[in-house]
């Protein structure tokens, strides 16, 4: 896949978790598509499954928004840096809202196919968020 390809699908992603919108979510993602994500212990699978880490998400932080910071693309495989910024203002991993804000990086792994998204590797800075939001100590 050109990386210019490449880039259109992951600024076409970008675009559906800063909306939620299910139809880009069918366009973006395949229905076999498989996320490994640290909150949940199983894969999770498609549009839905991307949908349901979303509602996690957005159920704590209402206005989080991703920007995609940087990508480097091999093949079918783009490496992505996001900064994800927010306002905890709903339970988070048993944490109760505090109203701080958050900002945290993430890198990600993404595997396309046929333009779209086939596959996640997910590795955000969770240790970053709970410390934020009052969770965890400073050091």
């Amino acid at each position: 896949m050109p990386s210019q390809s490449s880039g259109s699908v992951m600024n076409r992603f970008v675009e559906f978790i800063n909306t939620g919108n299910e139809e880009l979510a069918r366009e973006v993602i395949s229905p076999d598509a498989v996320f490994h994500a640290p909150s949940h212990p199983e894969p999770l699978r498609g549009p839905e499954g991307y949908m349901e880490v979303l509602g996690m998400m957005r159920s704590a932080f209402p206005d989080v928004e991703w920007t995609l910071e940087e990508t480097v693309t091999e093949g079918d495989t783009v490496a992505a840096r996001f900064t994800m910024r927010g306002t905890h203002d709903g339970e988070f991993f048993g944490v109760p809202a505090s109203g701080n804000k958050i900002s945290v990086q993430a890198l990600n792994f993404y595997y396309l196919a046929d333009g779209r998204i086939v596959g996640e590797r997910a590795q955000p800075d969770l240790l970053g968020v709970m410390r934020q939001i009052g969770a965890v100590p400073a050091p």
